[in-house]
């Protein structure tokens, strides 16, 4: 069977050229070259799979074949440099260089065919990470989840992970942290993502219905009950039930859970047989789950049989470099949806979003701006409409130093002050934090990126 890739012999001798391209004819579209410039000639014209190039040839070489090779547009073909035994080196310097493999003169078919056949390899290898590197960045760019910080960083690689698995996942945070976003990127990013996603709150539900809402119920299993409704359990079929506030669930609710969850089957209310659904189940708290046990709140069994994949997501002030990305874009979603011409956040106004402990995390963050958006008159919201510090649901704005703060936002926190204490003067700023002007000068063009107003 005739294979269609096409192979670029390039060596200035005529009777390499002809030996390769009668050995290789009967299965590849062979071009020839007699030297680099020529090759980089048919390259700019031609799709080729494979280059054969010899390393010493008069004019070009080899080695400004694979250099030029750099500087096309396009795919690029896998390149195997043919050399004498007296230029191994400059070979084994060509693969640093990009090329996948080197042939040394004389060679037979053989050893050829040995070349290509890992060339091929090569290749189709190359295609596989590059789809994965691409399915990756989908995945990622997709989940809807905002922040460069390492943890967000960290989350969605693990959250990439894990998507495609059925095993259970236990979202712990504190309140307002978005559980239920970060439930629902697992959900989108993984083989799943076209079936249901299901929610229930755990803790907004009365225990005597709690039961019915899982799993459903039959025609008469109870005075009302007049035809038979499907649980959560059903309903997720095929996709992801999100267990939201798992440790509300009544103790003797938590046994039935453990029991479907083990044998993946459950009974709807006054049904004689079990039902069997393909769900992916995710669980959130907000508590401290082992100090529950510890309480006898909660079943320890249940407990592990939840912790198979645990992902904590940290609160909104251990990743305060976040603020200024996830307040712009509530801000844009928030002018949209009340129909209002696109509105900027004020320096001052940002520094003072900076400098608060968000006891209420992203949620807090996010009805804040909302509050700003739908009160605000003007292109710009400043540290007035938004409400700071005065409000924020009590919280105040961070008195200097403290414990929760990173090295980064101690170290911004400190180059700020200095700033405002030398009244804008970055070369005295800088002589007294002891560093470089230009350091200075860095770190200041990074947090105007974020929004901040600079001193001075």
């Amino acid at each position: 069977m005739t294979d269609k890739r096409t192979i670029l012999v390039v060596d200035d001798e005529r009777s390499m050229r002809d030996f390769l391209e009668a050995s290789l004819a009967s299965r590849y579209r062979v071009l020839t070259a007699c030297d680099g410039g020529e090759g980089l000639e048919i390259l700019r014209k031609e799709r080729v799979h494979v280059v054969l190039s010899d390393i010493q040839m008069p004019g070009t070489g080899g080695m400004e074949l694979l250099a030029g090779l750099r500087r096309l547009p396009g795919p690029r073909p896998l390149v195997v440099m043919m050399t004498a035994f007296g230029t191994i080196e400059q070979a084994v310097e060509a693969t640093r260089h990009g090329a996948v493999d080197y042939l040394t003169k004389p060679f037979g078919l053989e050893q050829l065919d040995h070349v290509l056949g890992r060339a091929r390899e090569f290749e189709v290898l190359r295609k596989e990470n590059r789809s994965l590197r691409e399915n990756l960045a989908s995945r990622t760019e997709n989940m809807g989840l905002i922040g460069t910080h390492s943890t967000m960083q960290r989350l969605r690689e693990k959250i990439v992970m894990i998507a495609d698995s059925r095993g259970t996942v236990l979202l712990q945070g504190e309140s307002g942290t978005g559980k239920e976003v970060v439930a629902r990127a697992i959900h989108i990013s993984g083989n799943r993502a076209n079936g249901p996603f299901i929610r229930i709150n755990c803790a907004a539900i009365p225990e005597t219905l709690l039961e019915s809402e899982l799993f459903g119920y039959e025609r008469g299993a109870f005075t009302g009950a007049v035809q038979a409704r499907k649980g959560k359990f059903e309903l997720a079929d095929g996709g992801t039930l999100l267990l939201d506030e798992i440790s509300e669930m009544p103790y003797a609710m938590q046994a039935k859970l453990l029991r479907v969850l083990q044998e993946r089957e459950f009974m709807r209310l006054g049904a004689k047989y079990a039902t069997r659904a393909d769900v992916r189940i995710i669980a959130t708290t907000n508590r401290d789950l082992q100090q529950e046990i510890r309480e006898r709140n909660f079943r320890e069994d249940l407990y592990f049989r939840l912790n198979v994949v645990p992902l904590r997501i940290v609160p909104l002030r251990q990743r305060k470099e976040d603020i200024p990305e996830l307040a712009a874009h509530f801000c844009q979603g928030f002018c949209a949806e009340n129909e209002k011409p696109l509105m900027k956040i004020s320096g001052r106004a940002m520094r003072g979003l900076m400098a608060m402990d968000w006891p209420g995390n992203v949620r807090q963050l996010q009805n804040v701006i909302e509050r700003a958006v739908i009160l605000g008159a003007g292109p710009e919201l400043d540290d007035e409409i938004l409400g700071l510090p005065e409000e924020l649901n009590g919280a105040k704005p961070s008195a200097g130093f403290h414990t929760d703060m990173t090295l980064k936002d101690m170290e911004r926190e400190l180059i700020m002050r200095k700033l405002e204490h030398t009244r804008g003067n970055r070369t005295l700023a800088a002589q007294e934090l002891g560093i470089s002007v230009r350091t200075l000068r860095n770190k200041l063009n990074l947090y105007s990126g974020q929004g901040l107003q600079i001193p001075g």
